[in-house]
């Protein structure tokens, strides 16, 4: 039977492509999943099936190929049938880096003009001293002491001693307080 579209014929390879899917996959219901699987699959690509070639050993292509990369993949995934491995997930809720960075804000307010210019530029925006002296138009050794100064400061009014753990929102919100956090170096 030849017919004008070749996504007619589909049908007529219905009960053989579930029936290879059975012996592929031994269960009914992942059987089924993978025939229709295959089908939206080759609906998606059917641009690519070039007529009065075999539409049958095409279709069972695009099926075995789904059934090994589903395969392929699910030895990536960790089986957690009863829940056990998802219950001891859990995420940080995300006020308390809103609450964190309104904290910051307010204490980086209270910082001098010079001391937070400085400390954007070198800590947030990432300029090497030399950068952000050149950018203010003064000393390197004045940037240096602005950063330190801020940092001190800041450190002070958000209550973080040397060896505490930094719990910012970001990297950036980090680097303007943290010391540890070095500029990058100017190639010039």
């Amino acid at each position: 039977m030849s017919t004008a579209d070749p996504r007619d014929a589909v049908i007529e390879h219905l009960p053989a492509m579930r029936a290879f899917a059975m012996s592929l996959t031994r269960n009914s219901a992942q059987a089924d999943d993978l025939v229709q699987d295959s089908i939206v699959k080759a609906w998606k690509n059917f641009d690519k099936f070039q007529e009065g070639t075999n539409l049958r050993a095409w279709l069972f292509t695009i099926l075995r190929n789904t059934f090994y990369s589903g395969r392929r993949k699910s030895k990536r995934e960790v089986a957690d049938v009863d829940g056990v491995m998802a219950a001891t997930l859990s995420e940080k809720p995300s006020h308390d880096g809103r609450l964190a960075m309104a904290d910051f804000e307010k204490c980086f307010a209270q910082l001098p003009d010079e001391q937070r210019e400085a400390l954007m530029l070198v800590g947030a925006s990432g300029f090497s001293y030399e950068e952000a002296a050149e950018t203010c138009k003064v000393a390197v050794g004045t940037i240096k002491s602005r950063v330190n100064r801020g940092r001190a400061r800041l450190a002070e009014l958000m209550d973080i001693g040397e060896n505490d753990s930094l719990d910012m929102t970001d990297a950036a919100t980090s680097a303007v307080v943290s010391s540890s956090q070095m500029p990058r170096k100017s190639i010039a």
